[in-house]
């Protein structure tokens, strides 16, 4: 039997979801009816109904778990957690476990590692921070998400702070777009904080906006590649700032006084609590980022002909995300909770306005990063990352975590290949979702895989973990974080004997047919 035969005999979708007396059963479902638990479910269930689309039942145990630590940590829940989540008793355990996850260092470095694809933390053309700023500027991100410091605080650092690159962290916003022209960091403004692309807009209405930013200032410093960025109230900015009246976004205006920093009075209008978009496009990348679609999809094209698939759940997010004092964590936590979030994700009504509306959880792919760090982590194998820029801190520890690297020009052909985003836009769009041939044939001829399932040093003690079912447990509850089902048990004990009775060579086998399984490679 060959290794595509026992890929397809490993029955996916005929597994109990606990700890439980195999069973063949749906994977994917709780028993638990899907009722409102708040605002969130009470909106999106109206909205439901409206459209007589029945939602999908809630997930089992073993889903959710699975999915609020990708989601949440991105990373692969260990098999001691999956077992420690399935044994305990408590009705409120899902939301206990919501609560550990947020507070460990791995939501640090997987949130860190979205807000870098967002404010294009890179080294290398056409962003050019270099390796220096890039150190800097991903630790002060990192730092941030840490804290959880108040979005607004966050946001109003990176718009209106002066100093070295090197230093004064935030001030590589401003470097990190691919010219310094006003115009464009306008419209990387614009796409950032308000979530909407500058390209439609009429031409004053852009220069409007780089009004705001057309005395920024830069100046090279005598250390190699450091440079200061300031409000240079001398900069000639006639062509875009004729007068000190400046018009904001929305049509209003501000006068800024002779000599004050224009950005300042921009920060203020944008987190004005009734700004129209700032704590809207918060929200939505905060869903988006968890539900896999924005409530305003795609998450930074906000304009009038393009509405939100349920006004009225974008509308209570905002309102709470202003009554938390723009808390990120407490409206991570609204949405986590919700029973919105933990519907399972075969549709019962299977339309695109299922789909847009949220009655069931949306498959898609492992971030690039997240799968490498689950095969290593199943394997116990570990990867080695360099830039091939010649300067100082560009050696990555082979130990550290692929989500934790905060430099998106330290290349790898893995994460090329699975979709990493080469961070050049800050665009959502930038980080592919789209399976490809080159994904499919590298996890399933790939050497490189090959090696880490032959020599990684977990898996190997793994495999001696014991007898011929508590290594087939261990595999399934390690890879799928669940038990095989009947069924399943009995595909791989035919597959084993068939084998010639090499255990090993049959373990390892049925390991990589769980790993090119769609239930591993997607988060569901």
């Amino acid at each position: 039997m060959t290794r595509t035969i026992i890929a397809a005999s490993v029955v996916l979708m005929t597994v109990t979801a606990t700890a439980a007396p195999r069973q063949a059963q749906n994977p994917f479902e709780s028993p638990a009816v899907a009722a409102p638990r708040g605002p969130v479910d009470q909106i999106v269930f109206a909205r439901l109904a409206r459209l007589a689309i029945t939602p999908a039942p809630l997930a089992s145990d073993a889903v959710f778990v699975r999915r609020v630590f990708l989601d949440v940590i991105g990373t692969l829940p260990r098999m001691d957690e999956v077992r420690t989540f399935f044994d305990d008793p408590s009705p409120s355990k899902r939301q206990a476990l919501i609560d550990r996850l947020l507070e460990r260092p791995e939501y640090t470095d997987y949130w860190a590692l979205k807000w870098g694809d967002v404010l294009r933390i890179k080294s290398e053309f056409p962003i050019n921070l270099w390796p220096n700023a890039v150190q800097a500027y991903h630790r002060w991100v990192r730092t941030a998400v840490r804290d959880n410091v108040p979005y607004d605080r966050f946001v109003r650092e990176l718009l209106t702070q002066s100093g070295s690159n090197f230093r004064v962290a935030p001030v590589n916003f401003y470097r990190a777009v691919q010219s310094k022209d006003p115009r464009t960091i306008a419209s990387a403004v614009a796409l950032t904080f308000m979530g909407t692309r500058t390209e439609t807009w009429p031409k004053q209405r852009l220069d409007d906006l780089s009004a705001f930013f057309a005395r920024i200032g830069y100046k090279p410093t005598g250390e190699w590649k450091e440079e200061i960025v300031f409000f240079d109230a001398d900069k000639d900015a006639s062509g875009l700032a004729p007068s000190r009246l400046m018009v904001f976004p929305d049509g209003t205006t501000a006068r800024v006084a002779r000599g004050e920093d224009p950005r300042i009075a921009f920060a203020a209008w944008l987190m004005t609590p009734t700004n129209p978009w700032f704590a809207r496009t918060a929200v939505n990348r905060l869903w988006y980022w968890l539900m896999g679609r924005g409530i305003i999809d795609e998450p930074d094209d906000i304009r009038s002909d393009n509405p939100p698939s349920n006004p009225e759940l974008l509308a209570y997010l905002e309102k709470e995300f202003v009554a938390s004092k723009y808390d990120v964590k407490a409206v991570l936590r609204l949405i986590l909770n919700s029973a919105t979030y933990q519907l399972s994700s075969l549709p019962r009504t299977a339309t695109p306005a299922a789909d847009a509306n949220f009655a069931h959880a949306l498959i898609r792919p492992l971030d690039a990063e997240v799968l490498i760090d689950a095969l290593n982590q199943i394997t116990g194998a570990s990867e080695e990352y360099q830039s091939a820029i010649p300067e100082p801190y560009t050696f990555i520890p082979s130990d550290q975590r692929t989500i934790a690297l905060g430099d998106g020009s330290i290349t790898s052909a893995f994460l090329e290949t699975f979709g990493r985003p080469p961070r050049d836009t800050g665009l959502a769009s930038e980080r592919s979702r789209r399976p490809t041939a080159a994904q499919r044939l590298q996890l399933l001829n790939g050497g490189e895989l090959q090696r880490k399932l032959q020599q990684g040093p977990t898996l190997q003690a793994l495999l001696q973990s014991g007898n011929g079912q508590q290594v087939l447990d261990t595999l399934y509850l390690t890879i799928l974080s669940r038990l095989p089902t009947t069924d399943e048990v009995m595909s791989a004990g035919a597959y084993t004997q068939s084998a010639g009775g090499n255990r090993r060579q049959a373990a390892i086998d049925i390991a990589w047919a769980l790993i090119n399984s769609t239930e591993f490679r997607y988060r569901h």
